[in-house]
């Protein structure tokens, strides 16, 4: 049921130091994006609970892990509110100062983690944010079903108990992210559905695109390279998340990587599958 990445699909070159962009991937669907004088932070969630601590326990972030991994943020963008996207993305915030940048559901994550409001942000998507030399947009989205059925559907309405159980953070307001990365175009998506006509006129050169759930969205591979004309397309969230970090990961069942790979090819792109923590460079 369970099978290991074959580290033959692991993208293997070396981060390079004068590059305009670096992403590195932090497992499920967090990636650090680097440029000359930026990091922004993606759905990190590092700290990871296992399988016991997350169907029973409370979910609390692990601040030394989070500190040893993520040292540095300007901001951190979460694209929705489930616990394997938003968990850890206050910690960071609180470490390094780091604005929330988010739904409003989000947001409300962010109080519930005692955030002060000058470190949230929130959006509805459709409007330039900026940070620094970099831009940000939401584009509002449909989260993919798993398995055949969309988990954990519902708003944040108030601020959730902290820490929270799993099922206690709906995932609210879906955004994938459009980020001009000093002149790099990034495009997130965190969940295996997006709406096409928010996605026209989005053309990026890095594609990040979540694996799990693909085969429920019709076209999925070939209409979003079709609508965004990425030069690559970097998959996550392929990995069983609750294997941690520093393990060596395991597929989420249903998950073809080396198929996805494929289908990334013939779409046009070039894929560049990343080992937790490896990194990618242009």
């Amino acid at each position: 049921m369970f099978a290991n990445p074959d580290p033959a699909l692991y993208h293997r070159a070396a981060a390079r130091p004068d590059a305009r962009l670096t992403l590195s991937y932090l497992g499920t669907a967090g990636f650090v994006l680097k440029t000359p004088s930026r990091v922004l932070v993606i759905d990190p969630y590092v700290s990871r609970p296992g399988v016991l601590a997350t169907a029973f326990g409370r979910l609390v972030p692990d601040a030394a892990k989070i500190q040893s991994v993520i040292p540095r943020a300007d901001e951190v963008l979460v694209g929705h509110a489930h616990y394997d996207h938003v968990l850890d993305a206050p910690e960071v915030c609180r470490q390094t100062g780091a604005r929330l940048i988010g739904s409003p559901d989000v947001a409300n994550v962010g109080r519930a983690a005692g955030l002060p409001e000058t470190q949230i942000v929130a959006t509805r998507g459709r409007e330039d944010l900026a940070c620094g030399p970099c831009t940000v947009r939401g584009l509002p989205s449909r989260h993919g079903r798993v398995y055949g059925r969309v988990p954990f559907p519902g708003e944040i309405t108030t601020p959730p108990p902290w820490p929270p159980r799993f099922w206690q953070l709906p995932h609210g307001l879906v955004l994938n992210w459009w980020i001009d990365a000093e002149g790099v175009r990034v495009v997130h998506v965190d969940s295996a559905d997006y709406i096409d006509d928010e996605l026209r006129d989005r053309e990026c050169d890095v594609l990040c695109l979540c694996a799990i759930g693909r085969q429920f969205r019709p076209r999925y591979t070939e209409d979003i390279v079709r609508l965004l004309r990425p030069k690559f397309v970097i998959p996550c969230h392929w990995d069983l998340y609750t294997t941690p970090l520093e393990a060596t990961p395991w597929l989420l069942p249903g998950v073809d990587l080396p198929g996805f790979a494929d289908e990334i090819r013939a779409a046009g792109a070039e894929p560049v599958v990343l080992p937790f923590l490896g990194s990618f460079s242009m």
